[in-house]
């Protein structure tokens, strides 16, 4: 069940007991990752959920805390469903490059499938920081580019920062 709350123009928010709640920061994870969330193909509140119940159980990461869920309007190709994005913050011992090899296995395990910018998908994993790591290489930008610019990462980071 979800508390549903309309934000402004093509933008709602969605909160439950999984999404927009903080978990045990204890860890021996070294590295704060703070990761985007995002799929508008199928029932993407439900792949939230069992991403998050995945992202418990493993023991890679240790799952922070994760935002409200934001329904907004797509943009690049605009003939499409709007998206559900949420933002997650977990700690992992993983350097940056094999952390988004993971990422790629779960949008992929989350039936991902790539066809061009921007395109509907089920899962979009981003990673927006890396604790203070900048990095630039032609497969990788952390920070996130253009995270600054996106409402669908600014309000969940909101939510979460609050």
């Amino acid at each position: 069940m979800y508390i549903k709350r309309k934000l402004g123009k093509g933008l709602e928010s969605f909160k439950n007991l999984r999404f927009s709640c903080q978990n045990s920061s204890e860890s021996s994870h070294r590295y704060l990752v703070t990761l985007g969330v995002g799929g508008n193909v199928g029932d993407a509140r439900r792949r939230f959920e069992r991403l998050y119940l995945f992202l418990k159980k493993d023991k890679r990461v240790h799952l922070f805390q994760t935002s409200l869920i934001l329904k907004n309007p797509p943009f690049g190709f605009i003939t499409q469903d709007d998206f559900f994005n949420s933002i997650i913050l977990l700690k992992t011992t993983m350097q940056p490059k094999p952390f988004l090899s993971y990422l790629m296995r779960l949008e992929k395990k989350f039936a991902r499938k790539r066809s061009f910018a921007n395109a509907p998908r089920t899962l979009d994993l981003d990673i927006i920081f890396f604790d203070n790591r900048v990095v630039k290489t032609p497969k990788l930008q952390i920070p996130h580019a253009k995270w600054f610019e996106r409402q669908s990462v600014l309000i969940p980071l909101k939510d979460i920062y609050r």
